[in-house]
């Protein structure tokens, strides 16, 4: 009887250690995987560039002459309007010359009123009278001439725009081409950026860019683009595009860098988070979850990827469930464990 009682112990030990190794097979072979179902979301197509900004119109004005600065008409920085004043170089002797033409002018159209009189009454003949009008002629286009020499001496802004840093002072002799002052239209900024050419057929006059600089990082700039250059670089097979912004408080300067992004074809798509989708070389697939609780590997055509989920453009249909976290541990065909499912007696509760 005590043979027989300890054969019984000794089956029953041996069963039990052979469901239990049986039972770790079966847990080694069903790994625990989180899924999730794919869903619809919003996606665009984005290119992203960097641009330099440019003034809406800008210009250096400097002295047409070499002279002496008389008068300067703007202070650092300052609004100048059209027409206004900026500068005024030394004009005396060129108003003493005009002075002396226009008297000479006036001689001259005097005599040519009396030897007009004179033809008129027969006492002055035709080759008199061409002279003097000949000579009228010149001295009104001398008189002009000094004009215009005097008006070069003044100079004048020819839009309205925020003048630069002032670095000449009233007294300096300008030599011919010295620059006086920069003024900017910064109402609205040209942003000038690139892109590759295969992307043209994405960018079109009239799109919508939004544009942020490292100095207001939480301040988006959006405008539209305005041209797109007609020549590729072959060097670096670019093409330059040409974008407006609207500057209210000036806020973005000429020269500033800014990130360019362009949001093109808003459309909803089905999606899966990134770590879902698996890559052998070009290819792309997943692993979904069938009705017996198994993975199985599905081949997918992907897309666009909008806050850390990727677009499925064919391969998959919504309500499938994916397997989102440990893709690596799983097969095609394998029985896998669903994080926060309930399991049989056979497996364990996660």
């Amino acid at each position: 009887m005590l043979n027989r009682l300890l054969f019984a112990f000794g089956l029953s030990v041996a069963l039990a250690a052979c469901g239990g190794g049986q039972g770790k097979e079966r847990d080694k072979q069903a790994p625990l995987v989180k899924a999730e179902t794919a869903t619809t979301i919003r996606f665009v197509d984005r290119i992203d560039a960097v641009g330099t900004a440019v003034a809406n119109e800008q210009v250096t004005l400097s002295a047409p002459v070499t002279e002496r600065i008389v008068r300067l008409n703007f202070d650092d920085g300052g609004f100048v309007r059209r027409g206004q004043i900026i500068a005024v170089l030394q004009q005396a002797q060129q108003n003493a010359e005009l002075r002396d033409v226009q008297a000479r002018a006036r001689e001259a159209q005097q005599q040519l009123a009396r030897v007009e009189a004179l033809k008129n009454r027969g006492f002055a003949t035709r080759a008199d009278y061409d002279s003097r009008v000949a000579a009228a002629a010149s001295a009104r286009a001398q008189a002009q001439g000094s004009q215009a020499e005097i008006g070069d001496r003044v100079i004048r802004a020819p839009f309205s725009g925020w003048v630069s840093l002032r670095n000449i002072s009233v007294g300096a002799i300008a030599s011919q081409g010295t620059a006086i002052v920069t003024i900017s239209d910064i109402d609205t900024i040209k942003l000038d950026f690139t892109v590759p050419e295969t992307m043209l057929a994405s960018i079109r006059p009239g799109l919508t860019i939004q544009a942020r600089s490292a100095a207001y990082p939480d301040r988006p700039f959006n405008g539209t683009i305005h041209t797109i250059d007609t020549v590729v670089d072959p060097n670096t097979r670019a093409v330059t595009i040409r974008a407006r912004l609207p500057n209210p408080g000036r806020l973005l300067r000429p020269g500033m860098m800014l990130n360019v992004g362009i949001e093109n074809a808003p459309r909803m798509g089905l999606s899966v988070p990134e770590l879902a989708v698996v890559g052998e070389g070009e290819a792309r697939f997943v692993y979904i979850v069938d009705g017996d609780g198994k993975a199985r590997r599905r081949p997918v055509r992907t897309g666009a990827r909008a806050s850390g989920r990727i677009e499925i453009l064919q391969g998959l249909r919504p309500g499938e469930r994916v397997v989102t976290e440990g893709v690596v541990k799983v097969a095609d065909g394998m029985q896998i464990r669903l994080a926060g499912a309930r399991q049989g007696r056979a497996g364990n509760a996660p």
